[in-house]
């Protein structure tokens, strides 16, 4: 399996309290952080509840090549 490459693009203010949550435990703590995370099933339903806040990329283990996660 890859890696997803996740990065924060919009802020959280006025957003339900789960979506923050979410968000910090994606590991991101400031705006246009990005971060790396295995993918798997548990990640990519995070990805998915904050897919307006946030931008992901699929990363492939060998060259490094990526595309973007729809």
């Amino acid at each position: 399996m890859g890696k997803l490459r996740i990065t924060w693009k919009r802020s959280t203010i006025r957003r339900p309290e789960d979506q923050k949550r979410t968000v910090r435990a994606l590991g991101l703590r400031k705006l246009n952080q990005t971060v790396e995370h295995d993918d798997n099933p548990a990640i990519r339903g995070m990805v998915d509840k904050v897919s307006h806040l946030v931008e992901c990329v699929v990363v492939d283990d060998e060259g490094g090549t990526s595309h973007e996660l729809a």
